[in-house]
Formats: structure tokens, sequence, C-alpha cells
């Protein structure tokens, strides 16, 4: 890979660790729409799940007296089994297939995301809810990456300080994405081509965290609000196209039958 690609993705992986720690999630999300234009989602998605567990983890870090732990074991619960299910739809799956579905995802996730939400009936079901979440992300961030706007509407509802929301967050995010690295790890993925790449980023999402930190008491309630939808919209509009020009692409140069 040229050192203009290594910069470019270098100083994403920054800015997009920079915004997670300031609206909690949606960084991860714009990270693997960059990630797209120079991998296929087989690949762009087990590396995107290297360098969001190291950004997730200092944002768990910093925030870590404030993240609810009980919800993160939850959540956790039944992540690696769904997530080694996942990866191994996603290997088998075409690639301009795998870029539509992680467009498609994002943008009902972003519009109209009260389709994804799971609510148990009954009260005390909050750890219930958490676990079929997480298995549910585990299938999924295996299969389209980013599963951010599928689990960003259930944290506000927990009672949590803002720092609470994103310390939580980042904590389930992070059990999230080590299973799909150990899952894909497991159906044959290998890392070691791309360590340098891996070595580059962490250390700069690592820093953009630290940075988006230092932010967080500064942004008020509503413009937090706002930020966060505003780049969910975004993304999701950037991943659609970006699905919607592979597409083509494949057509044009598939042989006629």
């Amino acid at each position: 890979m040229d050192p203009l690609t290594v910069a470019l993705l270098g100083a994403v992986a920054f800015a997009s660790a920079a915004l997670s720690a300031v609206v909690g999630l949606a960084g991860g999300t714009v990270l693997l729409a960059v990630m797209l234009l120079f991998f296929e989602p087989a690949a762009a998605i087990p590396l995107h799940g290297v360098i969001q567990l190291v950004s997730n983890g200092a944002r768990t870090v910093v925030q870590g007296r404030h993240v609810a732990w009980s919800v993160v074991g939850w959540y956790a619960l039944f992540l690696l089994p769904l997530a080694l299910a996942g990866a191994r739809v996603a290997l088998a799956m075409p690639p301009a297939l795998g870029t539509t579905l992680i467009g498609v995802f994002v943008l009902v996730a972003t519009l109209r995301p009260g389709w994804l939400r799971i609510r148990p009936a009954g009260a005390g079901g909050e750890g219930r809810r958490f676990a079929v979440l997480g298995a549910i992300a585990g299938f999924l961030g295996s299969l389209v990456g980013a599963v951010g706007p599928l689990v960003a509407p259930f944290f506000p509802h927990l009672g949590l300080s803002r720092r609470g929301v994103v310390g939580t967050a980042a904590a389930c995010q992070g059990a999230g994405h080590l299973a799909k690295i150990a899952a894909f790890g497991w159906v044959g993925f290998s890392y070691r081509e791309h360590v340098g790449l891996l070595l580059a980023m962490s250390m700069l999402v690592i820093a953009g965290a630290a940075a988006g930190s230092r932010l967080l008491d500064r942004v008020d309630e509503v413009l937090f609000t706002r930020l966060y939808r505003t780049v969910l919209v975004l993304v999701a509009l950037r991943l659609v196209s970006s699905a919607a020009w592979m597409g083509d692409v494949a057509a044009t140069v598939a042989p006629a039958p």
C-alpha cells in the first residue's frame, strides 16, 4: 500500500476516533466507509475490527469509572459464536453484495432506527435485552462491519451520564470487535500482512480518542444530538452511493451469459 493511502487512512482513523469520543458512536462507521474504498468487505471488516478494538478500548479506559459493567457482561454473553457464524457468511459473500448490504443496513439504521430496536417485554428485562442485542450485533458485526447504528439507541435509555453512555457503548463495541477479530482469525483471515498499517492506525486512534475526550465536556446536549444524527446520515448516504457504484462496475465487467 502506497504512503499516501496509509496517510489518508491514518488521518481518517484519528478523526473517527475523536468523533466517537464526542458522540459515543458513528466514528467506526465513518472509518469503515473509507476503508471500503481500498479493501474488499471480507478484508475491510476484520481489519476495521482491530482498529476499532483499540479505539473503543482507549475510550473505555478513559471513561472506565463511568461504565455500567453489568450491561457489558450481558452484551458479551453470546458474541463469539454469533460472530463466528457471521464471519463464515461474510467470507462466502460476493464483495459487491457485501458492500450493498452494509450500505442498506446503515441507511435503515439511520433513517428508521425503530425498525432495529429489540425491546423484550416486562420489567427488569435490561439484561435480556442486551444479551439479545449482543447476539444480533455479534452476527451482523462480522457481516456488515459496523453495528453502531444498531446498538446506539439502547444506551441513552440506561439512565447514565453522558460519559457513562460513551464509556458503556465503547466497552460493548470493544467486546464485539474482539469477538469479530477472533472469528475471522478462526476462519482463516491473515492479519500478518497488514501489521504495519494496523499499528500506525492504532496509534492514531488512541490519539484521536484522547483528543475527542477533551472535547466531550465542551459540547452541549443539543449539539451532541445534532452532531450524532448528522454524521450518521452523511455516512449512510456515502455507503449507499459507494455500494451502488460497485454494483454498476460488477455488472459492467461480468461476462455475458
